[in-house]
């Protein structure tokens, strides 16, 4: 159970986070109104926000307060993450027709919508994180981080790649753990490091917030593996047992349930 304080937290982030990304996207009315209704629908079909609200209290932990402006720096990580999600649930890759518990993109607007949709969210964030309130130096160097970590070397894009070349074959711990490293734990460590970054951290504090995410990141991973195969599709708000079905290389499947939870639970510790 949270306490009340982390509830309050992730709802206060929610909302900044919500408020933030409903200013900087295009409305539904503004031309072409296809793409930007099929952005705002995956956008805003829910989520824990867990990205930018990382980002936003580590930006705290170091500034003491909020800085003026990171929440845009929060949305355009959650519009990556989203364009992520759309490519991912794609035909060509895991064909899901359920994301946070609603209908896919390619399902709602077409699979050709969809893809562009991906693409614009992928290419809007990067026109916000080049103006972002912050130092040049510090811009350049969250933009780089975050180009690192959705790109193919150990970061979202190599994962995805990787985890695709596992399915229907049983990789070791160490595979299975670049996998997880890559697809999902890059952008959170992204997270918190450029939240760091835009508060203006030192190189020690900038070590810790990038140990403490590839901790959380891995963590991460390995209990969305578990909930896959111990939770229902409603409660997921998205196709239970997929990963399953299509033989996709998991924590649960390589070390069982039990031995997952207690490395996830090491992990969480350790960071």
């Amino acid at each position: 159970m949270l306490t009340a304080s982390i509830q309050e937290t992730l709802e206060a982030g929610r909302h900044i986070v919500d408020a933030a990304l409903d200013r900087l996207i295009p409305p539904v009315d503004q031309q072409p109104e296809s793409i930007h209704r099929a952005m705002r629908h995956s956008v805003f079909a829910g989520g824990k926000r867990l990205r930018p609200i990382l980002c936003l209290e580590a930006a705290r932990m170091i500034a003491g307060s909020l800085p003026a402006g990171i929440e845009e720096l929060g949305s355009a990580l959650e519009m990556l993450h989203t364009y992520s999600l759309i490519h991912d649930d794609l035909p060509a890759l895991d064909n899901d027709d359920l994301r946070r518990g609603h209908p896919t993109c390619h399902v709602v607007y077409g699979e050709a919508t969809a893809i562009l949709a991906g693409d614009a969210l992928q290419t809007f964030a990067y026109e916000v994180l080049a103006k972002l309130r912050c130092p040049a130096e510090a811009k350049v160097r969250i933009i780089e981080e975050i180009a690192r970590a959705t790109g193919t070397v150990e970061g979202m894009i190599g994962g995805q790649v990787m985890d695709l070349e596992a399915e229907r074959k049983k990789p070791d711990g160490k595979t299975l753990e670049f996998i997880h490293r890559y697809k999902t734990g890059a952008l959170i460590t992204a997270s918190l490091v450029t939240g760091g970054l835009y508060a203006g951290c030192g190189h020690a504090e900038l070590q810790r917030l990038r140990d403490f995410g590839r901790s959380v990141g891995l963590a991460f991973q390995i209990i969305d593996d578990v909930l896959d195969v111990t939770q229902s599709s409603a409660q997921l708000g998205k196709t239970a047992g997929k990963d399953q079905a299509v033989e996709k290389a998991t924590y649960p499947a390589l070390f069982g349930l039990e031995a997952s939870i207690k490395q996830a639970d090491m992990l969480v510790a350790s960071g």
